[in-house]
């Protein structure tokens, strides 16, 4: 199975502004952004791969840096609803499912 993976704008955000934040505290940006990608392709040839952690949502860990992506599958995509950091509260997360 091939789906096309779909970012939240929320997600999207996260994504943009961890990138932002690794790329100018410790220079990492870009490794961060291939790690986020190599997790994406994995959750589009993959989907139902990683366990569900809540509802119907599955969490997908990001190699090396502290992030998960947490997603749901659809019918005919992959919808990523948040590139979460594991320290904060999953609250955030679990309210837009």
């Amino acid at each position: 199975m091939n789906l096309p993976v779909i970012l939240s704008p929320a997600a999207d955000r996260e994504f943009v502004e961890a990138a932002a934040w690794y790329e100018e505290k410790t220079g990492r940006g870009e490794e961060f952004i291939e790690r986020v990608q190599d997790v994406l392709d994995r959750i589009g040839r993959m989907p139902e791969l990683h366990a569900m952690v809540y509802r119907d949502i599955r969490r997908a860990r990001v190699q090396r840096f502290p992030y998960a992506l947490l997603y749901r599958v659809l019918a005919d995509r992959v919808e990523v609803i948040a590139v979460f950091h594991s320290r904060r509260d999953p609250r955030i997360w679990q309210s837009r499912s």
